[in-house]
Protein backbone atom coordinates (compact mmCIF):
# COMPACT_ATOMS: atom_id res chain seq x y z
CA UNK A 1 0.00 0.00 0.00
CA UNK A 2 3.07 2.26 0.42
CA UNK A 3 4.39 2.53 -3.08
CA UNK A 4 1.14 3.57 -4.42
CA UNK A 5 0.52 6.25 -1.49
CA UNK A 6 4.01 7.53 -2.35
CA UNK A 7 2.90 7.62 -6.18
CA UNK A 8 0.03 9.85 -5.72
CA UNK A 9 1.96 12.28 -2.91
CA UNK A 10 4.23 12.69 -5.87
CA UNK A 11 1.46 13.49 -8.76
CA UNK A 12 0.47 15.93 -6.53
CA UNK A 13 3.30 18.18 -6.09
CA UNK A 14 4.27 17.98 -9.79
CA UNK A 15 1.87 20.88 -10.69
CA UNK A 16 3.80 22.74 -7.61
CA UNK A 17 7.21 21.81 -9.13
CA UNK A 18 5.96 23.72 -11.85
CA UNK A 19 6.63 26.87 -10.31
CA UNK A 20 10.44 26.71 -9.96
CA UNK A 21 11.61 29.97 -11.16
CA UNK A 22 7.99 31.45 -10.92
CA UNK A 23 7.20 34.62 -9.11
CA UNK A 24 3.84 34.46 -7.13
CA UNK A 25 2.36 37.32 -5.04
CA UNK A 26 -0.07 36.64 -1.90
CA UNK A 27 -2.43 39.85 -1.65
CA UNK A 28 -5.55 40.96 -0.48
CA UNK A 29 -6.73 43.41 1.94
CA UNK A 30 -5.93 43.53 5.73
CA UNK A 31 -7.14 40.63 7.44
CA UNK A 32 -7.57 38.27 4.65
CA UNK A 33 -5.29 36.03 6.39
CA UNK A 34 -3.20 35.78 3.64
CA UNK A 35 -0.09 35.80 6.26
CA UNK A 36 -1.33 32.46 7.70
CA UNK A 37 -1.76 30.47 3.61
CA UNK A 38 1.50 32.49 2.46
CA UNK A 39 3.36 30.61 5.47
CA UNK A 40 1.58 27.34 4.80
CA UNK A 41 2.58 27.31 0.91
CA UNK A 42 5.88 28.13 1.32
CA UNK A 43 6.44 25.10 3.61
CA UNK A 44 4.33 22.65 1.24
CA UNK A 45 6.38 24.40 -1.95
CA UNK A 46 9.91 23.49 0.22
CA UNK A 47 8.52 19.96 0.96
CA UNK A 48 8.12 19.43 -2.93
CA UNK A 49 11.61 20.23 -3.22
CA UNK A 50 11.66 23.87 -4.47
CA UNK A 51 13.72 26.52 -3.14
CA UNK A 52 11.59 29.31 -1.92
CA UNK A 53 12.80 32.50 -1.77
CA UNK A 54 10.21 34.56 0.67
CA UNK A 55 9.65 38.73 0.56
CA UNK A 56 7.31 40.74 1.69
CA UNK A 57 6.32 44.52 1.12
CA UNK A 58 7.19 47.25 1.78
CA UNK A 59 10.84 45.96 2.81
CA UNK A 60 12.40 43.42 2.32
CA UNK A 61 15.76 44.67 2.02
CA UNK A 62 17.74 47.31 4.42
CA UNK A 63 16.43 50.31 2.67
CA UNK A 64 12.84 49.23 2.26
CA UNK A 65 12.49 48.25 5.98
CA UNK A 66 13.57 52.04 6.16
CA UNK A 67 10.80 52.96 4.14
CA UNK A 68 8.34 50.24 5.54
CA UNK A 69 8.77 52.48 8.79
CA UNK A 70 7.69 55.63 7.69
CA UNK A 71 5.19 54.22 5.57
CA UNK A 72 3.28 52.65 8.52
CA UNK A 73 4.24 54.84 10.94
CA UNK A 74 0.33 56.49 11.83
CA UNK A 75 2.43 59.73 13.00
CA UNK A 76 2.91 60.43 9.37
CA UNK A 77 -0.76 61.24 8.68
CA UNK A 78 0.18 64.72 6.29
CA UNK A 79 1.49 62.00 3.95
CA UNK A 80 -0.22 62.41 0.58
CA UNK A 81 -1.09 59.57 -1.81
CA UNK A 82 1.20 60.19 -4.70
CA UNK A 83 4.02 60.48 -1.93
CA UNK A 84 2.77 56.92 -0.59
CA UNK A 85 2.63 55.47 -4.17
CA UNK A 86 6.28 56.64 -4.75
CA UNK A 87 7.49 55.37 -1.38
CA UNK A 88 5.90 51.68 -1.85
CA UNK A 89 7.59 52.06 -5.56
CA UNK A 90 10.71 52.80 -4.07
CA UNK A 91 10.92 50.21 -1.61
CA UNK A 92 9.55 47.62 -4.83
CA UNK A 93 12.66 49.25 -6.55
CA UNK A 94 14.91 47.79 -4.00
CA UNK A 95 13.63 44.46 -3.48
CA UNK A 96 12.98 43.54 -7.34
CA UNK A 97 16.93 44.11 -8.15
CA UNK A 98 18.19 42.79 -4.79
CA UNK A 99 16.46 39.85 -3.98
CA UNK A 100 13.58 38.81 -6.64
CA UNK A 101 15.48 39.21 -10.15
CA UNK A 102 18.32 37.19 -8.77
CA UNK A 103 16.43 34.34 -7.13
CA UNK A 104 14.00 34.00 -10.49
CA UNK A 105 17.24 33.99 -12.58
CA UNK A 106 18.39 31.05 -10.41
CA UNK A 107 15.66 29.34 -10.55
CA UNK A 108 13.65 29.48 -7.59
CA UNK A 109 9.79 30.18 -6.59
CA UNK A 110 10.01 33.74 -5.30
CA UNK A 111 6.84 34.08 -2.90
CA UNK A 112 5.86 38.03 -2.45
CA UNK A 113 3.57 38.83 0.53
CA UNK A 114 2.00 41.81 -1.42
CA UNK A 115 3.31 43.60 -4.55
CA UNK A 116 2.09 46.50 -6.88
CA UNK A 117 -1.25 44.80 -7.02
CA UNK A 118 -1.75 45.96 -3.20
CA UNK A 119 -0.55 49.81 -4.41
CA UNK A 120 -3.53 49.62 -6.81
CA UNK A 121 -5.93 47.95 -4.22
CA UNK A 122 -4.87 50.78 -1.22
CA UNK A 123 -3.41 54.02 -3.36
CA UNK A 124 -5.33 53.42 -6.51
CA UNK A 125 -8.82 51.91 -5.82
CA UNK A 126 -9.40 53.68 -2.41
CA UNK A 127 -6.70 56.37 -2.64
CA UNK A 128 -7.96 57.48 -5.88
CA UNK A 129 -4.95 57.46 -7.42
CA UNK A 130 -5.14 56.50 -11.68
CA UNK A 131 -4.61 53.14 -11.60
CA UNK A 132 -2.94 53.50 -15.33
CA UNK A 133 -0.47 55.83 -13.87
CA UNK A 134 0.49 53.01 -10.73
CA UNK A 135 1.15 50.47 -13.99
CA UNK A 136 3.62 52.56 -15.48
CA UNK A 137 5.62 53.68 -12.39
CA UNK A 138 5.45 49.44 -10.93
CA UNK A 139 6.72 48.45 -14.44
CA UNK A 140 9.36 51.43 -14.06
CA UNK A 141 10.48 50.02 -10.54
CA UNK A 142 10.58 46.71 -11.32
CA UNK A 143 12.26 47.01 -14.90
CA UNK A 144 9.13 45.73 -16.60
CA UNK A 145 8.18 42.95 -15.30
CA UNK A 146 5.00 41.89 -13.66
CA UNK A 147 4.43 38.88 -11.30
CA UNK A 148 3.19 35.76 -12.70
CA UNK A 149 0.72 34.84 -10.82
CA UNK A 150 -1.21 36.94 -8.08
CA UNK A 151 -3.07 35.29 -5.72
CA UNK A 152 -6.10 37.48 -4.25
CA UNK A 153 -7.67 36.18 -0.54
CA UNK A 154 -10.79 37.87 -0.89
CA UNK A 155 -13.23 38.04 3.04
CA UNK A 156 -15.66 40.53 2.91
CA UNK A 157 -14.43 43.88 4.82
CA UNK A 158 -16.64 43.56 8.14
CA UNK A 159 -15.33 40.33 8.72
CA UNK A 160 -11.66 41.48 7.76
CA UNK A 161 -11.88 44.27 10.30
CA UNK A 162 -12.91 41.92 13.02
CA UNK A 163 -9.44 40.06 12.69
CA UNK A 164 -7.37 43.27 12.94
CA UNK A 165 -5.09 43.83 16.23
CA UNK A 166 -6.57 46.56 18.13
CA UNK A 167 -3.26 48.45 17.33
CA UNK A 168 -3.81 49.18 13.98
CA UNK A 169 -0.63 50.81 11.96
CA UNK A 170 -1.28 54.02 9.31
CA UNK A 171 -2.71 51.74 6.56
CA UNK A 172 -4.91 49.51 9.20
CA UNK A 173 -6.35 52.14 10.42
CA UNK A 174 -7.87 54.08 7.85
CA UNK A 175 -11.71 52.90 8.45
CA UNK A 176 -14.68 50.74 6.69
CA UNK A 177 -14.91 52.94 3.69
CA UNK A 178 -11.60 53.03 2.39
CA UNK A 179 -11.47 49.14 3.46
CA UNK A 180 -14.45 48.23 1.34
CA UNK A 181 -13.03 50.52 -1.44
CA UNK A 182 -9.66 48.63 -1.26
CA UNK A 183 -11.52 44.94 -1.94
CA UNK A 184 -13.73 46.18 -5.01
CA UNK A 185 -9.93 47.14 -6.11
CA UNK A 186 -8.64 43.43 -6.05
CA UNK A 187 -11.29 42.07 -7.40
CA UNK A 188 -11.38 44.41 -10.32
CA UNK A 189 -7.84 43.97 -11.36
CA UNK A 190 -8.69 39.93 -10.88
CA UNK A 191 -11.47 40.33 -13.71
CA UNK A 192 -9.23 43.35 -15.23
CA UNK A 193 -5.65 40.56 -15.52
CA UNK A 194 -7.62 37.17 -15.36
CA UNK A 195 -4.66 35.14 -16.92
CA UNK A 196 -2.47 36.35 -14.14
CA UNK A 197 -4.74 36.57 -11.21
CA UNK A 198 -6.58 33.69 -9.21
CA UNK A 199 -9.06 34.79 -6.17
CA UNK A 200 -9.68 32.59 -3.12
CA UNK A 201 -12.20 33.26 -0.68
CA UNK A 202 -10.96 33.54 2.55
CA UNK A 203 -13.76 33.90 4.49
CA UNK A 204 -14.00 30.48 5.53
CA UNK A 205 -11.71 28.01 7.85
CA UNK A 206 -7.96 27.80 7.51
CA UNK A 207 -7.67 24.19 6.28
CA UNK A 208 -10.75 25.25 3.33
CA UNK A 209 -9.03 28.33 2.25
CA UNK A 210 -5.76 26.25 1.85
CA UNK A 211 -7.37 23.78 0.08
CA UNK A 212 -8.85 26.22 -2.35
CA UNK A 213 -5.88 28.12 -2.66
CA UNK A 214 -4.22 24.88 -3.80
CA UNK A 215 -6.38 23.93 -6.37
CA UNK A 216 -6.19 27.59 -7.60
CA UNK A 217 -2.34 27.59 -8.05
CA UNK A 218 -2.60 23.84 -9.87
CA UNK A 219 -5.11 25.06 -12.40
CA UNK A 220 -2.91 27.82 -12.85
CA UNK A 221 0.08 25.82 -13.11
CA UNK A 222 -2.22 23.40 -16.26
CA UNK A 223 -3.18 26.57 -17.83
CA UNK A 224 -1.72 28.35 -20.74
CA UNK A 225 -0.86 31.44 -18.94
CA UNK A 226 1.75 29.25 -17.23
CA UNK A 227 2.66 27.47 -20.37
CA UNK A 228 3.74 30.50 -22.70
CA UNK A 229 7.51 31.31 -22.53
CA UNK A 230 8.97 33.69 -19.80
CA UNK A 231 11.80 35.90 -20.38
CA UNK A 232 12.99 37.55 -17.23
CA UNK A 233 14.46 40.73 -17.79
Amino acid sequence: MQQPNAAADDADRAWMRALAGRFVVFDGPDGSGKSTQFRRFADAARGAGLEVVEVREPGGTPIGEKIRTILLDPANAEMTVRAEMLLYMASRAQLFAQRIEPALRAGALVLADRFVSSTLAYQGAAGGMDEDDIVAVGRVATGNHVPDLTVVFDVSTDVALSRLSPLLDRMEGKGREFHMKVRAGYLAQARRWPDRYAVVDSSVAPDAVTVALCAAVRDWTGSRAATRAHVHH
